[in-house]
């Protein structure tokens, strides 16, 4: 957890220069929480860590096979933008590069 000395006051998401994209994201997220744009941004930044969770513990399931792997895998690096899930000999889920 981060000391309350080291916590901004505030913090701005640039949605212009090629960032605008942002602003659509943000809108969508506070759509979909019911929630002002600033506790959407969070709410949307706790909710990923989950979702990544989820994803390396069902792919990490000893029960599927490494093809039920490699297509789940593939599943979800379609629908979760800007993460890429991969199935080599273990599971790996990153931000895109």
């Amino acid at each position: 957890m981060t000391r309350t000395s080291e916590i901004p006051g505030s913090v701005r998401i640039r949605t212009g220069d090629g960032n605008e994209w942002r602003y659509d994201a943000i809108e969508a997220a506070s759509r979909y929480y019911d929630a002002n744009r600033s506790d959407a941004v969070a709410y949307a930044c706790e909710d990923v860590t989950g979702a990544v969770a989820f994803v390396e513990d069902v792919l990490g399931r000893d029960d599927l096979t490494v093809a039920q792997r490699q297509e789940l895998a593939e599943a979800a690096s379609k629908r979760l933008e800007g993460v890429d899930v991969e199935v080599v000999d273990d599971v790996r889920v990153a931000p895109d590069e």
